[in-house]
């Protein structure tokens, strides 16, 4: 989050008023719109204050009148991407309420691979953020009234996601950076892994590549938040029972 200044009326970028762009000047909507594209289409890495005001055709100071600094934009972006697209309703399942917010979950990160880092680095703290966080623990208080147990179940949930996503979204950038698809990837590490099997020094890994089913990654990551829910469900009737 953006350093604040020293003293009591230091304010956060949540409770900060702002300004009324001047004539032609980039408004706040617009400077966080562009910081996105820029994000999602090079990384968080190619973000700066000067790149944005590059792309918006705009003097790099006019977008400090409004928004501080390279923190409080990638706030105010993370806060913009939680209010893309309304969350899914609650139903009053528990476990399909919240099968359905970590499916949402998962469909922003894959559409912003730079978010999911950021949210590890940093308290999400504006208002679509907060709306998210507050429907999740809405989910887990029909599995629980507990509200210690309703966190710990949506931090696990959350933290299954992101480890998830990270996942799947290096294996996408691995692929981009060889320049070769994934059959022709598996082409090119074919005879290695056939003399990997034949050598029987790794049985189950042998299994696994010839016995396995290949799922693909929404499978996968279905049998894993599967596997995440029974948990603490199992763990949350076990709490009540002791």
């Amino acid at each position: 989050m953006a350093e604040a200044t020293d003293g009591p009326e230091a304010a956060l970028v949540w409770q900060k008023a702002r300004r009324t762009p001047r004539r032609q000047a980039p408004s706040v909507e617009r400077i966080v719109q562009a910081a996105i594209v820029i994000a999602d289409a090079e990384g968080v890495n190619a973000l700066s204050m000067r790149r944005v005001a590059a792309d918006l055709d705009s003097g790099t100071a006019s977008l400090y009148r409004y928004v501080d600094g390279r923190d409080e934009l990638l706030d105010l972006m993370i806060n913009d991407v939680h209010g893309e697209e309304g969350p899914p309703p609650l139903t009053g399942d528990w476990r399909a309420d919240l099968t359905g917010i970590a499916r949402d979950l998962r469909a922003t990160l894959l559409r912003h691979p730079w978010l999911g880092s950021e949210l590890t680095g940093r308290p999400a703290l504006g208002a679509n953020s907060l709306r998210r966080h507050d429907l999740a623990l809405t989910a887990a208080a029909a599995l629980t009234p507990d509200i210690t147990l309703a966190t710990g179940v949506v931090d696990t949930v959350m933290a299954y996601v992101f480890g998830a996503v990270t996942q799947e979204l290096a294996e996408l950038q691995a692929q981009r950076r060889s320049g070769l698809t994934e059959e022709q990837w598996r082409a090119s590490v074919g005879p290695y892994i056939r003399e990997v099997v034949e050598s029987g020094a790794y049985p189950q890994f042998a299994r696994r590549v010839v016995e396995a089913e290949d799922r693909a990654p929404q499978e996968q990551f279905e049998f894993g938040l599967a596997c995440v829910l029974d948990g603490v469900a199992a763990r949350v009737r076990g709490a009540s029972v002791g």
